[in-house]
């Protein structure tokens, strides 16, 4: 992101630090930070560049990843479950969708509106007869941004760590961490 000297005060404020903690992250002096501010130095590039450099990272420090966002306790059925099987997990942990996961990898997505619609329209009574496409699944470092966008378009995400599931994030997940 591209700053300006003049927004560096607003910018270490915004991250309630002091000038002495900016210049100890950046690897200047906190005089420098201080004549910078007051408007009474133009620093040289390259300490400019490690000011800026400090600021961005405290940015991406201070961003939620999808880590902190997650559910740990996947709630999940297997292809071969029953219908009844999934309805009565549903109800028992009080949910309304959960992925189907088959040796360790999510293959589809079942949720109360799948489940219902094959009901009326008498389907099958497997998982797998109803199941929908899998939910997208994101590194455990994913930001809270990308995460927000997939919400829109699927009805959970799944998280894993070096290809292994760790997590389920549903809007409710979102909007509990986001708005407390």
């Amino acid at each position: 992101m591209a700053y300006e000297l003049s927004e560096i005060k607003e910018i270490r404020k915004k991250f309630d630090l002091t000038q002495t903690q900016l210049a100890n992250i950046s690897g200047v002096s906190q005089s420098l930070i201080a004549k910078i501010e007051a408007g009474r130095l133009d620093p040289t590039y390259s300490n400019a560049r490690k000011i800026f450099e400090a600021i961005d990272s405290l940015g991406k420090k201070k961003e939620l990843r999808a880590e902190q966002i997650m559910t740990k306790n996947i709630i999940s059925v297997k292809p071969n479950d029953d219908i009844k099987e999934a309805i009565a997990k549903m109800k028992k942990s009080n949910i309304s969708q959960m992925p189907v996961i088959e040796e360790h990898k999510s293959i589809g997505v079942v949720s109360e509106s799948i489940i219902l619609e094959s009901l009326l329209n008498k389907k099958g009574s497997k998982i797998k007869d109803i199941m929908d496409d899998s939910a997208p699944v994101v590194s455990k470092n994913t930001n809270v941004n990308a995460v927000s966008n997939l919400l829109r378009f699927y009805p959970m995400v799944l998280v894993s760590d070096d290809g292994e599931l760790k997590g389920i994030i549903t809007k409710s997940d979102l909007l509990g961490k986001l708005y407390k």
